[in-house]
């Protein structure tokens, strides 16, 4: 059998050193909202309630340099259940290892909160794109000046890794706006993609995510042992809880993980994320009442959000509009990368990701332009999206061949078609084979 891929909500008080947590899964949650608030009058305001008193919101606006103005609404009739109709949205997700209360429980204790994981999460103006590029912690960048939640301020460094902009807020601010802050600064300090909101996501809050949804089926190639992420799976398809989930997504040494770098990772990571959306739009999450609300419970005591998008109806209106997004147009990338010419540890971006950026920056598909564009001469079209939004190239439709003799259809042979972490694919193509 084959996984088409392999993928990440309780925003509560603004207070410094409040939760954090979240994931592009955020799509799914905010989908399920939706539903569950048609389902009455009494039952939905009651659920309204108990929800939005789940959200840890952060205000970080004073903090958030070039903060990006809401854009005005394109042209044509808007939906008014959707407060961003019209516009491009961009949502930096990041992944937190602070390890206090459950997180400590989980993964150890470990002084200080890092980044683990960084995703920009683009939504299209006209609701027909997801896409979520994951950066290198490892990436050399500029880090510009960091306000802090206390008022004080950092100074800039010209090359220094992504990952330490979250460490730095955390370690002079103290707080969890602080370093999200300054990691959304720095994201636009580097891309010139403008970011409108942030969710932050640690371990409890993923792990109690994956539950809500009954786990997650994977393709798992190869035997994996990583004694440090306390993962042990067997090879063939199997059903992730999450503790299995997460320790898929952080393993980096051990047996059956690849060659222990962070950029190793991130393929794994974004074929989990992929897993979760198919998992949330393949069940029959918005009709099944019961399991609707164990997850949406779950999910929204696992989220810290910034305050401009922290109500149960913001996320829903959002979600309810990418209602018709498919599989297809659900992509996933690592923004290209070289070793870096100063430190072969460390990691700098080509000039490839300067066009993914500006891609996204103008609200054009991310790879227009790059040497993965499906349109482009020399662009490989297997698994990206066609007109209709489905996958151009998906082995699981061929209709097969004749067995010799018995006029009979032999099933097709599963073929991977895209390389997670080092291709750009969609949640509808095939990204390891069992």
């Amino acid at each position: 059998m084959t996984s088409r891929h392999a993928a990440p909500a309780r925003p509560r008080a603004v207070r410094h050193g409040r939760p954090r947590r979240s994931h592009a899964v955020l799509r799914g949650v905010a989908l399920t909202v939706v539903t569950v608030l048609c389902f009455g009058a009494s039952g939905a305001a009651a659920l309204y309630v108990q929800l939005n008193s789940n959200i840890s919101s952060i205000d970080a606006s004073d903090l958030i340099r070039d903060l990006p103005e809401p854009a005005a609404s394109a042209t044509g009739p808007a939906d008014p259940n959707d407060p961003n109709a019209g516009q491009a949205v961009n949502i930096l997700l990041m992944g937190s290892d602070e390890r206090d209360g459950e997180n400590e429980a989980i993964g150890g204790h470990v002084d200080g909160m890092r980044s683990d994981t960084t995703i920009v999460a683009h939504i299209s103006a006209d609701r027909s794109r997801v896409e979520l590029i994951s950066i290198p912690r490892d990436s050399l960048v500029r880090i510009p000046s960091c306000t802090m939640s206390d008022g004080s301020t950092t100074s800039p460094q010209s090359r220094a890794m992504f990952n330490s902009a979250f460490a730095l807020g955390a370690d002079r601010g103290g707080d969890i706006a602080s370093a999200a802050a300054c990691t959304v600064n720095t994201v636009m300090e580097n891309t010139g993609v403008p970011i409108h909101h942030f969710v932050v996501v640690d371990f409890a809050g993923f792990t109690k995510m994956v539950d809500a949804i009954g786990g997650v089926s994977m393709c798992i190639p190869n035997d994996i042992d990583s004694p440090k992420a306390a993962l042990t799976l067997s090879a063939g398809q199997q059903t992730l809880n999450g503790t299995q989930a997460l320790g898929f997504a952080r393993a980096r040494t051990g047996v059956g993980v690849g060659d222990g770098s962070d950029t190793n990772r991130l393929g794994r990571q974004q074929q989990l994320l992929a897993a979760m959306v198919e998992e949330l739009l393949g069940k029959n999450m918005l009709t099944d009442v019961t399991q609707l609300i164990r997850f949406l419970d779950s999910a929204t005591e696992s989220l810290s959000i910034d305050s401009g998008f922290s109500s149960i109806t913001d996320m829903a209106g959002l979600a309810y509009s990418l209602r018709s997004v498919s599989l297809g147009n659900v992509s996933f990338m690592t923004i290209p990368f070289a070793a870096a010419a100063s430190d072969r540890n460390r990691v700098e971006w080509t000039s490839e990701a300067d066009t993914i950026w500006a891609n996204v920056a103008a609200d054009r598909p991310m790879l227009e332009g790059t040497s993965q564009d499906p349109a482009s001469a020399g662009g490989d079209t297997a698994g990206t999206p066609d007109a209709g939004g489905t996958t151009g190239t998906d082995p699981g439709t061929d209709p097969g061949t004749a067995a010799p003799g018995d006029g009979t259809t032999q099933a097709p042979t599963p073929a991977q078609t895209r390389e997670a972490g080092k291709e750009a694919f969609s949640a509808g193509d095939i990204t390891a084979v069992c």
